[in-house]
């Protein structure tokens, strides 16, 4: 897809389609307006017979209008005038790209960012414009043998400007653009079944990402290495997998000689439980429990692709997690890199096994930050659904950082406590820490845990376990929190 901002007369532009926004009660937006007034009011009594109301997502084509160039005028409902929310604007935008991509029209213009979202600038209305384009078009068909194409798929979409916005609107365009990408590298790596997207297989496609882009470099660690390493929790999980752990290490350098952002994103490539097996109804859905490790390859991504100013570092803990003779026991205590023991009460729980040393391991870059991304409880399902992510920080000010970036994207997230009151759930008899701290705050004693290996630098918790798919009719990865990440990135930037 290509973005493009255009001050061309509306009228008389010879695109394939123009989208214009129409809202409940018959209000029509600036563009609808002028191609009214163009169109001798074709527009206002089509809306007055009653053909379209301008409920959000609804979509009415008119085709060879005398006074307008474009073939097309594709109408828009976005809902109330006066109350259009983020997520209308987002069911607008949506219908829009999906219609377009499967009409004839192969180059459009949107002037859908004149709707009036409370609080929402127009560049932030183009760029969510160019990410729900971008995610709207995906489509799975990898492991698919029968999988028919668009004929003549949307290829351009432009948007309107002023002289004095082009170069903004411009980059709005590109921003999201990147961003869209991300989220659907992180989709396409989630939606692939357990038996290719392995550990070897993330381990790959970071490999391709650095020889793809310049100021991008790659290692990979594999078991012997981690093993002289002393990452005894990490090795744990996969003795029970005939696939080998990596861990994956991906370097960008952009922002010269300052502190880097550290992520890390666990990439259990598939969890049946281990020898605390999971119920067989929706496992199926673990192969989504390596999206923290896929939002992570998203977003680094999406800063080489901008070519930010800024030093990132992404480090994937990967492994699968199966029942086997070697696999973890219940009540096995294992060494962790920082020296720590862990007693494993439950083989499930073994997210927080991988990324204890994986946090451990980020040290040696002398982080400026480290967020860990994880589909780490289904307690965060429980408290939070699937609208936000759960945030735990051992940083307030990070916690405001990463709130603010979630609103500001519309990829949000919520803070939870990480209180000392919740740290002796998981002391152990035998070990220094346990791997659970019982079904109580299920989630926040996850995240205790991994603040026991964060002493060092600042850090925040993001349990996406809500937020990284959809499940039921409508299952498949959703390519968050790249969103939300990139947007932190971006007010760092702007600090």
């Amino acid at each position: 897809m290509q973005y493009f901002v255009t001050k061309d007369v509306l009228p008389t532009q010879s695109i394939d389609c123009i989208a214009v926004a129409i809202f409940e009660g018959g209000q029509l937006s600036p563009a609808a307006a002028t191609l009214n007034t163009a169109s001798k009011g074709l527009i206002q009594r089509v809306i007055e017979r009653g053909d379209i109301n301008g409920k959000p997502g609804q979509t009415m084509l008119l085709q060879d209008i005398q006074g307008i160039s474009s073939p097309r005028v594709l109408l828009i409902g976005c809902g109330k005038f006066e109350k259009i929310s983020e997520n209308d604007f987002n069911t607008a935008c949506i219908a829009m790209a999906k219609w377009l991509n499967e009409s004839a029209a192969a180059q459009a213009v949107s002037c859908l960012a004149e709707a009036p979202v409370k609080e929402r600038s127009t560049a932030w209305k183009i760029r969510q414009t160019v990410i729900n384009t971008e995610t709207a078009l995906y489509c799975y068909s990898q492991t698919k043998s029968q999988f028919k194409p668009v004929e003549k798929p949307l290829t351009h979409l432009g948007f309107m400007a002023s002289e004095a916005d082009i170069d903004a609107l411009g980059k709005a365009c590109e921003i999201g653009a990147a961003i869209g990408k991300g989220m659907n590298l992180a989709r396409e790596l989630g939606n692939l079944p357990g038996n290719i997207c392995t550990p070897s297989y993330l381990a790959e496609q970071a490999i391709k990402m650095g020889q793809d882009y310049d100021n991008l470099a790659v290692d990979v660690l594999e078991e012997s290495d981690m093993a002289e390493l002393g990452m005894g929790s990490l090795l744990s999980v996969s003795r029970g997998s005939r696939q080998p752990a990596k861990l994956i290490t991906l370097n960008y350098g952009g922002g010269g000689d300052s502190k880097p952002i550290v992520l890390v994103g666990k990439g259990l490539t598939f969890d049946a439980g281990g020898i605390s097996l999971k119920p067989s109804q929706g496992m199926d859905e673990m192969k989504y429990d390596m999206c923290g490790s896929a939002s992570v390859l998203g977003t680094v991504q999406a800063v080489a692709e901008l070519q930010l100013p800024i030093n990132i570092i992404g480090v994937i803990p990967s492994s699968e997690n199966l029942p086997d003779g070697e696999a973890n026991k219940p009540g096995d205590v294992v060494t962790s890199m920082s020296g720590q023991t862990i007693e494993i009460l439950n083989t499930d729980a073994e997210g927080r096994l991988i990324l204890c040393d994986a946090l451990t391991y980020s040290e040696r870059f002398d982080p400026e930050t480290v967020i860990d991304i994880a589909t780490l409880t289904g307690a965060i399902i429980v408290a939070l659904g699937n609208n936000a992510s759960g945030l735990m920080t051992n940083n307030q000010d990070l916690a405001d950082d990463l709130l603010k970036a979630g609103n500001d994207s519309f990829d949000r997230a919520w803070q939870l406590p990480l209180w000392d009151d919740y740290q002796k759930q998981i002391d152990s008899n035998f070990a220094d820490i346990a791997n659970i701290g019982g079904k109580e705050a299920g989630s926040v004693t996850a995240a205790c845990f991994l603040s026991r290996f964060t002493a060092k630098f600042k850090w925040a918790h993001l349990d996406i376990a809500g937020t990284a798919w959809n499940g039921g009719k409508e299952k498949g990865a959703t390519g968050r929190p790249v969103p939300l990440l990139m947007q932190y990135i971006l007010n760092r930037l702007e600090d």
